[in-house]
């Protein structure tokens, strides 16, 4: 499993051509074939190549949403 950096994290936003990849809770979810993140943005709010942990925490669902996506990596700190 790869890891990522804050820094890595930023290069994966889902804007020209890039995978979107978000973080949360140490892990690094793709969410690039979904159309809710399309263009590394979902609802305007959250946006890929960043750690979402504490967003998540205020949505108005929870972690298992994005727990539907496939894990590619761990955010290391």
């Amino acid at each position: 499993m790869m890891e990522f950096t804050l820094e890595d994290l930023k290069k994966f936003n889902g804007k020209d051509g890039a995978p979107a990849y978000v973080g949360c809770n140490g892990k690094v979810y793709d969410v690039s074939g979904s159309f809710l993140w399309k263009d590394g943005e979902h609802q305007v709010t959250h946006r890929a190549g960043r750690d979402l942990s504490d967003e998540i925490r205020k949505a108005p669902h929870g972690i298992e949403l994005l727990e539907k996506f496939p894990i590619i990596g761990v955010l290391k700190r």
